[in-house]
């Protein structure tokens, strides 16, 4: 996350602790770029592991920012990229709520990697149907899906130019290159078969869409990457890792294949949130963005299937890290996600199946 994962008031009860991605120059450093921050700093690792690691840190006085470092160890610098994400937030303040950028450590001299500090957003991130329930009412959770779409739609109103991207502007291949991408991953790492990937992938390379306009791809908008404030509008979109230059519809179908409905069989979350009574539909989520954007609804169908396996991808990938021991699962099992990329998979193959072929 590129801020704070659960509201929080007051100073972290953490005792101080040197991680081993913060060696001691780090506290010197923040002390002189973000001059608000006094007296001894405490850092809690609030992510890590997959993605870039993100720290809470506190000083004497109860200040919190945000502090942002790659991974340790080798990670391919264009998933990883921090100082990419702190232009990226840099070009969207203003236009979108996102967190500050406070200061940016570019030389990796004072860490081993370069340092990113963003403005800590004292708000709410639901993860789970236990905190809908423990957070909101039903008449709240009317109010959510909408805001996140209308968040949406002003991402994509912008032009690649505000942050920094107008060398991408131009390209037409998005899809050409995300099928690519996501296909090669798997096979490089893949421990089993799993037909219904290599299934629908067949069936995306087919039915893909020519790309009727470029525009900026969060490439991960979902309700947990969206911090809300007390009254239920999103106060800042986070985790910007994966924003690229393509066609915006492959944000809206992300969203709506992570916002699950009771009822469905696969799930791209474990236990995802919007099952609970109150949550608007996928369709009118869809409809409010179809609405304010003048879009066919008809042309999600494609991004909706595309997403399936995407996730699907990402799901098998995960399978197989637990598997080898190479990450930990948390309290899942190999088996659990095991069965849940086989699900997620065979949705994909048979959304991606129905498509027309162009």
């Amino acid at each position: 996350m590129t801020a704070a994962g659960h509201a929080r008031t007051g100073p972290a009860p953490i005792e101080p602790t040197r991680h081993a991605g913060l060696p001691a120059g780090v506290d010197a450093w923040l002390s002189r770029a973000v001059p608000e921050l006094q007296g001894a700093l405490r850092h809690e690792v609030i992510a890590g592991g997959r993605s870039n690691l993100t720290y809470r840190t506190t000083d004497a006085a109860g200040h919190v920012v945000v502090l942002r470092r790659p991974p340790l160890g080798n990670q391919p610098a264009t998933a990883h990229d921090v100082l990419r994400e702190a232009r990226i937030l840099r070009g969207l303040h203003g236009h979108l709520p996102v967190p500050r950028v406070l200061a940016v450590e570019e030389t990796g001299e004072v860490a081993g990697a370069p340092l990113v500090v963003l403005e800590h957003l004292d708000g709410v991130i639901l993860r789970s149907p236990a905190d809908v329930e423990r957070l909101t009412t039903e008449a709240d959770r009317a109010l959510i899906g909408p805001t996140l779409v209308d968040a949406l739609v002003a991402l994509h109103r912008l032009a690649p130019e505000v942050i920094g991207l107008s060398g991408l502007a131009r390209r037409r291949d998005y899809l050409t290159r995300q099928l690519g991408r996501w296909h090669e991953n798997w096979q490089r790492s893949r421990i089993r078969d799993l037909p219904d990937l290599q299934t629908a992938h067949e069936h995306l390379v087919a039915a893909a869409p020519g790309q009727s306009r470029s525009g900026i791809v969060h490439g991960d908008f979902r309700l947990d990457n969206c911090m809300l404030d007390s009254r239920w509008r999103v106060q800042g979109v986070l985790d910007w890792e994966l924003t690229t230059v393509g066609d915006p519809l492959a944000d809206v179908g992300q969203l709506l294949v992570y916002w699950a409905q009771a009822g469905d069989t696969a799930r791209a979350l474990h236990d995802p949130a919007t099952v609970r009574p109150g949550f608007s539909t996928r369709d009118e989520l869809l409809s409010r963005y179809c609405l304010a954007t003048g879009t066919d609804p008809g042309r999600i169908d494609y991004f909706v299937a595309y997403n399936w396996w995407k996730t699907a991808c990402i799901l098998e990938g995960v399978y197989t890290r637990v598997t080898q021991g190479a990450m930990s699962g948390g309290d899942r099992t190999a088996a659990s996600f095991a069965e849940q990329a086989a699900a997620v998979a065979g949705r994909a193959a048979a959304l991606a199946a129905a498509l027309p072929r162009h």
